[in-house]
């Protein structure tokens, strides 16, 4: 895929967190925003429904919280079938990477519970409405956490067969979800659903297009910026998504501003729609990759991607990596990378309920 410099430098700058690359400077901002700065699990959640889809009629719906290993609280919403008897299955889901569980996680959520699974959509440590400080900073050792400490929740509900646990993690939380699978031996299905790896993609670049050397000056750029943080006190935010394209972008950063910056999947807490990520975050993905051991996952894992989407080879060289008859990798015909957010006739909604219901029993 062919990008002009302006749109590889927006769509990293987005998605990654590193704008200092390419435009020499980062807007300087003090990271206290968002609804709590610090692991306390007295922090107040939004009650009233402030999603990005309708709520449904056949669920129960709750807000609850609960704690990683590393203290911080993590805010959720628990889905439960109105219809439901005994210890269910459930699924813990979260993403897309800078996403809130208000936009396509819960949306995940929320329908598969209609289809009988009890499940969790939560918001990763240091965003939207779980704890951290500093805020919007990401992690691929604490995001893989989280995963397992929703495990930790569901295996504490008296309405949950704690043998009977998976995870849906979409675009950048695929590859979080997929690296919890390779240690977590709970979690006994995954699906990863246009899924980034995000460790890969901020040390090669798109396409692997980086080399060392680029890598070397990505380190001294990004550090240089870390200096810049601790003299002066505040912590520079990369920005998320611009408030207007020039039109010259590529296909998929126009459908990355029609999810985020539109009515369709706009949320205020979202960080692709407003700040974006600390500059300085995407220092640990350069030297911790996240799927270094997912060949080792023994239990069931399912691999969906758009047969358009730029990310498509993610997917495919994930699955490559797996081994066993329980695994697959499922490419929806004309669909794009951002489709698989919140297109309800294109998500593969029945063949996710039969995966789980295999492997979920």
């Amino acid at each position: 895929m062919n990008m002009s410099g302006r749109s590889r430098a927006l769509i990293l700058g987005i998605m990654l967190g590193i704008p200092l690359i390419f435009s020499g400077s980062a807007l300087a901002a003090d990271n206290n925003s968002g609804t709590n700065n610090t692991g306390d699990s007295s922090m107040t959640l939004e009650q009233k429904w402030d999603k990005t889809f309708p709520q449904s009629d056949k669920v129960n719906h709750q807000k609850v919280t609960f704690q990683n290993r590393y203290g911080i609280t993590l805010a959720a919403d628990l889905y439960i079938p109105k219809q439901n008897s005994g210890k269910m299955a459930a699924i813990a889901v979260s993403g897309p990477f800078g996403a809130v569980k208000e936009q396509a996680s819960g949306l995940y959520a929320q329908t598969m519970a209609e289809r009988g699974f009890l499940t969790l959509a939560f918001d990763p440590s240091f965003t939207g409405e779980s704890g951290g400080f500093p805020r919007n900073v990401a992690s691929p050792d604490i995001n893989t956490e989280d995963f397992c400490a929703a495990v930790d929740y569901l295996t504490t509900r008296d309405d949950v067969d704690t043998n009977r646990i998976g995870i849906i993690g979409i675009c950048g939380f695929g590859g979080m979800g997929l690296n919890a699978a390779s240690m977590d031996t709970r979690i006994k299905a995954t699906v990863a659903s246009t899924m980034y790896d995000m460790s890969r993609v901020t040390a090669n670049g798109y396409f692997d297009a980086m080399d060392a050397n680029a890598r070397y000056e990505l380190r001294t750029k990004l550090n240089e910026q870390r200096t810049k943080d601790a003299q002066s006190g505040t912590i520079a935010s990369a920005g998320g998504l611009p408030d207007k394209l020039n039109g010259d972008e590529p296909q998929f950063v126009k459908d990355y501003y029609d999810y985020y910056k539109t009515k369709r999947g706009y949320h205020p807490r979202s960080l692709n729609g407003g700040s974006g990520w600390n500059t300085t975050s995407a220092l640990s993905f350069m030297t911790m990759p996240l799927l270094q051991y997912s060949g080792e996952i023994r239990n069931a894992v399912l691999l969906i991607h758009g047969e358009k989407a730029h990310s498509r080879y993610f997917s495919e060289d994930a699955f490559k990596k797996l081994s066993g008859d329980n695994k697959e990798l499922m490419i929806i015909p004309n669909a794009s990378h951002v489709d698989l957010y919140d297109r309800m006739d294109i998500i593969p909604w029945d063949k996710m309920v039969t995966f789980f219901n295999t492997y979920l029993k």
